[in-house]
């Protein structure tokens, strides 16, 4: 394989990634908001059963706002070959490429555990599972894999972490409940959480984020690894048309293992079960497909302009957003005039737009300046 070039020899970057990036960021950034003010405002079918969609499912089960962080994720190992090969193509070392990886993993646990509080110095009561850190523990491990281990080996140690964790679920019992027993009390990852993890679960009798769910997590960020690496692939017979509809055929089959490996071991975002790595992986690899062909092959990029700004500050906003700048204080400063002027339907619904202004207008600023959270 060969990647791909741009003009002045640089390895040529994925708009359609920064943008799906910028997409999947948008629902935790105000997104959510919007679609609640159009659902309440309107009353439409439509809207409530989108704002349906907003929510996470309890339990067992699916909704788009369960794809978010897997998406993110995948799209994190979509960006590693990428990554890798600059390295590469800068002369850096593999001892070099590990060291950039430990301190990648390391950082990102540190900002989970500073998004947790950790600066309250209240360690009884903080949560020390994130979703960052499992970002970043999840893709080191899936980088290990990718620098020593050829392809047929990484598709290897994608199956195996799934049936391994599969096997390891419903095989050995849990204290109290027994084997293979799916519920946030008597489950294995739970009851691991509770025994090596200090500190209150998210979950309250588990965490999500756990110990034992970041195996199949693994598997995440190499199913986005291996959509990275056909992106890459330089083929006469693999075009970007092909490219693109083979990533969301890819995705259909992905969805349809996922539905069928749910029927025993159910679609599960709490526990990340292999069900639901292929399920909510499908609709990631389909998303990408379909941002890819758009953007990158039939080069219709001006209208992701306003997702590439999130998408190129996504770590930034993600931290930034509820604990450090108040965008809502930001939002009643420029629109409750308008707000205070507007018919009673329309005060939500400009008050979410507001919202989301504020937030995207200020990770312009940071675009326009050059200014990226490089994690």
């Amino acid at each position: 394989m060969k990647p791909d070039f741009d003009s002045a020899g640089k390895p040529a970057r994925l708009n359609s990634l920064d943008a799906l990036r910028g997409f999947d960021m948008l629902w935790i950034t105000g997104g959510q908001k919007i679609v609640f003010a159009l659902a309440t405002a309107t009353g439409l079918p439509f809207f409530q059963w989108l704002d349906g969609q907003m929510h996470h499912v309890e339990w067992n089960g699916f909704a788009f706002y369960d794809m978010i962080f897997p998406l993110f994720l995948f799209l994190a190992g979509v960006s590693m070959p990428y990554s890798f090969s600059a390295r590469r193509s800068r002369g850096e070392s593999k001892r070099k490429i590990y060291k950039h990886m430990i301190t990648r993993m390391i950082l990102l646990v540190f900002l989970g555990l500073i998004y947790n509080r950790f600066l309250d110095f209240d360690f009884e009561k903080m949560r020390y599972a994130s979703v960052l850190g499992r970002i970043g523990i999840a893709w080191f491990f899936a980088a290990l894999i990718v620098l020593n281990a050829k392809l047929k080996w990484q598709i290897v140690w994608f199956w195996g972490l799934l049936i391994a964790y599969y096997l390891v679920m419903v095989l050995i019992p849990v204290p109290g409940h027994g084997a293979g027993i799916l519920t946030p009390e008597g489950n294995l990852a739970g009851y691991i959480d509770r025994l090596l993890l200090p500190g209150k679960f998210y979950l309250g009798v588990m965490e999500p984020e756990g110990i034992l769910s970041t195996i199949p997590a693994v598997s995440t960020a190499l199913l986005g690894v291996f959509a990275g690496q056909l992106l890459r692939a330089e083929t006469v017979k693999m075009n970007g048309h092909r490219k693109a509809v083979t990533i969301v055929a890819a995705g259909v089959v992905s969805l349809m293992l996922g539905l069928l490996w749910g029927t025993f071991f159910p679609v599960n975002k709490n526990l990340w079960t292999s069900s639901f790595v292929l399920f909510a992986g499908g609709w990631s690899l389909i998303l990408l497909g379909i941002f890819y062909l758009v953007i990158d092959v039939w080069k219709l990029k001006k209208w992701a302009f306003f997702f590439v700004v999130i998408g190129m500050n996504p770590i930034t906003i993600y931290i930034l957003q509820n604990r450090i700048i108040r965008f809502d204080v930001m939002r009643d400063f420029f629109f409750t005039g308008l707000m205070n002027i507007s018919p009673e339907g329309l005060k939500l619904i400009i008050g979410s737009l507001g919202y989301v202004a504020c937030v995207w207008v200020f990770l312009y600023i940071l675009y326009r300046n050059k200014i990226f959270l490089k994690v």
